[in-house]
């Protein structure tokens, strides 16, 4: 614990005055492609058309599974069977993604850094349980997180603030204290909403296209919370 604290240039009785609140898919793991692939998968084999990149990068991604399939396929089912949807479109995303489920470049040795630095965290995902335990079995780094706040423990999505609220009130934490994890459009529209910082990771879209936000990564390497930690003297860029 000594050696990594040195490490990071971070004496052991530090503690940084903020919380750092994470999304899951897209922002700790790269697995955004096989939602889109198993997206596009039940878009065809239930006659919705092609699904273009761009429209799941705008509509489908950061919203929570059961909203979009209520949205294009309420019409055709009923609760039942929509679920069985649900069931099918994530069978499909576990099956194609793990194998290549690892955490993204860097994430676990921030994490550590985070936390040797006394940095509350917290998850703030719009994934299922089944799918946050999905990731977590798999990556060891769930004890890193205060708090989890999945889809839920909310009644309105991103991009509605209230998911990154929520994490900020069970850190005990003021929300312009806390800077938010986000890969996608909707959850950095929603990290703005809430008045937080946000540091946008370039996993589903192009560094011009997140905005606003006050930093923009492609992965954890060199990371430190001292850098982070600068962004609270910082105006957020137009």
């Amino acid at each position: 614990m000594a050696a990594s604290k040195k490490k990071w240039g971070l004496a052991s009785n530090q503690n940084l005055n903020w919380a750092a609140i994470f999304d899951m898919d897209g922002t700790l793991i790269d697995n955004t492609p096989y939602h889109f692939k198993s997206w596009q998968a039940l878009f065809k084999k239930y006659g919705k058309g092609e699904l273009s990149r761009e429209t799941y990068y705008t509509e489908i991604s950061g919203v929570p599974v059961m909203e979009t399939i209520r949205r294009i396929f309420g019409s055709d089912h009923d609760e039942a069977g929509l679920s069985e949807l649900l069931q099918e479109k994530e069978e499909f995303y576990r099956k194609e993604y793990a194998p290549y489920l690892v955490a993204i470049n860097g994430l676990e040795n921030f994490l550590t850094a985070l936390k040797n630095a006394g940095v509350k965290m917290a998850m703030a995902t719009s994934a299922t349980v089944e799918d946050i335990d999905f990731i977590l079995n798999k990556i060891p780094i769930r004890g890193d997180f205060d708090v989890i706040v999945n889809s839920s423990m909310v009644s309105k999505p991103k991009p509605d603030p209230q998911i990154f609220l929520k994490a900020a009130e069970k850190l005990n934490m003021d929300p312009s204290r806390c800077i938010v994890f986000e890969d996608s459009l909707a959850g950095v529209k929603a990290a703005n909403r809430a008045g937080m910082k946000v540091v946008a990771i370039t996993t589903g879209h192009r560094a011009n296209e997140l905005h606003p936000v006050d930093l923009v990564i492609n992965d954890y390497v060199g990371l430190t919370p001292h850098k982070l930690s600068e962004l609270f003297n910082k105006d957020k860029d137009e």
